[in-house]
């Protein structure tokens, strides 16, 4: 059905100092704004992610970090990093990242774009296949030249020479080309760098570092919010934080330097007996 201002053309007919004009329609921003949503793949369980219903409890390191994310939202396109969440699953990194790009995208008209970084390496991998009638450059090209990118849950993939190259020259371009990034992970950002669960490691130390100069940290724990009970609010979320913080303490804390094999003595060496003295144990065999 046309706009009852517009008539579907997009434009409403405006007069002031004896001129008359056009501009743009409510509707045609609406619209626009409708399909750049559609093009960002935001799963549909995201769908409606916002920072305005995102529950808040006392939890300084959460707060700053939505206090960051607003930050970027009202200085976006003007921003000179991007924003990297860290933490165990559950705390609402992928909810605040999501809440970002749309805001970015409907506020801001910009071409946003979200992937699950398994995925995105599922995808490119995929054009390998010559059943497949992608190219390779039909999936990167979208992924670099977007204007808001969120890459969830890096790290995730198994580490392989294939992606870490892969994920380099994802993320060197957009670096080079100053298009912001969104990143999260659930591996922390140790300084050890013989922890094999370390952000570092997972990355690959070129990628580390380059996050590090393009991104904004924001490393904090908190209640898992998949865990909230129906009608559950903040007090709930505070409650399950401090159960959480609890249950790491009594862990035992993690190990020190790299890790060492033990081996016990050498035995000495047992000769297979010889073939007349196998016997079948159970019985007679049949004839197959």
């Amino acid at each position: 059905m046309d706009c009852e201002i517009c008539g579907g053309t997009g434009w409403r007919p405006v007069e002031g100092a004896g001129a008359r004009g056009v501009e743009r329609c409510a509707c045609w921003r609406t619209s626009a704004s409708s399909r750049l949503i559609a093009a960002a793949r935001i799963p549909p369980r995201y769908a409606r992610c916002d920072l305005k219903s995102f529950v808040l409890y006392p939890n300084e390191k959460l707060q700053a970090a939505v206090a960051s994310a607003r930050r970027f939202v009202d200085a976006f396109p003007a921003v000179t990093k991007g924003l990297c969440l860290i933490g165990p699953p559950g705390i609402g990194k992928t909810h605040i990242a999501v809440s970002v790009l749309r805001m970015v995208v409907i506020e801001k008209g910009a071409r946003g774009l979200f992937y699950d970084v398994r995925e995105l390496l599922k995808m490119i991998r995929s054009t390998y296949n010559p059943i497949v009638r992608t190219a390779e450059m039909d999936v990167l090209r979208p992924v670099m030249e977007a204007e808001l990118l969120v890459l969830d849950d890096l790290g995730a993939e198994k580490p392989t020479e294939w992606v870490e190259e892969t994920m380099n020259l994802i993320v060197n371009t957009r670096y080079n080309e100053r298009r912001p990034t969104i990143f999260t992970t659930n591996f922390e950002d140790l300084p050890d760098e013989t922890q094999a669960d370390s952000l570092k490691v997972r990355v690959g130390f070129r990628m580390h570092s380059r996050l590090h100069e393009m991104c904004e940290f924001l490393e904090y724990e908190g209640g898992d919010y998949r865990m909230l009970p129906a009608n559950g609010g903040a007090d709930d979320l505070e409650t399950l934080w401090k159960r959480s913080r609890a249950s790491r303490r009594a862990l035992p804390s993690r190990t020190q330097g790299p890790a060492k094999a033990e081996f016990s003595p050498a035995r000495p060496r047992v000769e297979p007996r010889p073939p007349s003295e196998l016997r079948w144990p159970g019985g007679k065999a049949g004839r197959a």
